[in-house]
């Protein structure tokens, strides 16, 4: 009787553990799906970066140091971008991302402030398409950081909870941490209008 026993409290060990190495396998691919959404919008928003750039040069040729600036700061973007896919729960990579993204929105509320000086840029049809679909692509980003910020919380709590937490910690699963934005000046999209 006393074995049946032991072997029952053994195959309920395993059950659980099996269970929450498979939650935790399940939430951890969560979190990384829901950052390769993050990835889309901000490839597509790197992408329309110099379209707009070059659309302003051609108004704003004095204005170099400016058109310089956005440029720089969407390549430091991109880097940033390419060191947070390799490990989305890096804290380190989420964070230069995060100041990345940030300098990238500065750069750009630099060039749409600076454009509202150039009547014949406001009123450029590329220009106002590029800052439509920039607008857009900013409220794309915003819902899935949100989406990616929920997987990840929910993924630290299980690794956090009980009885998951005695198989994430000896089978590596770290926490992931979350796309934050620290400014909240910066929260909001770029004003894009034209």
């Amino acid at each position: 009787m006393a074995l049946w026993i032991l072997l029952g409290v053994i195959a309920l060990i395993v059950i659980l553990a099996v269970t929450g190495y498979n939650r935790l396998v399940t939430a951890r691919n969560r979190y990384q799906n829901a950052f390769a959404q993050i990835d889309v919008q901000l490839t597509r928003r790197h992408d329309l970066i110099p379209n707009l750039v070059e659309t302003a040069k051609g108004y704003m040729s004095h204005e170099r140091e400016t058109l310089e600036g956005v440029i720089n700061a969407r390549n430091s973007a991109v880097n940033g971008l390419q060191q947070a896919k390799r490990d989305p729960g890096d804290p380190k990579a989420m964070g230069e991302l995060a100041q990345s993204e940030q300098g990238l929105s500065g750069a750009l509320g630099r060039l749409f402030a600076l454009s509202e000086s150039y009547p014949d840029l406001k009123a450029n049809e590329n220009m106002m398409q590029l800052s439509e679909q920039l607008t857009s692509t900013e409220n794309k980003v915003a819902f899935a950081r949100q989406a990616f910020n929920d997987a990840v919380m929910n993924y630290n709590n299980l690794c956090e909870s009980v009885p998951t937490n005695f198989i994430a910690g000896p089978l590596n699963f770290d926490r992931a941490e979350l796309l934050q934005i620290d400014d909240p000046a910066k929260r909001e999209a770029p004003e894009v209008s034209f």
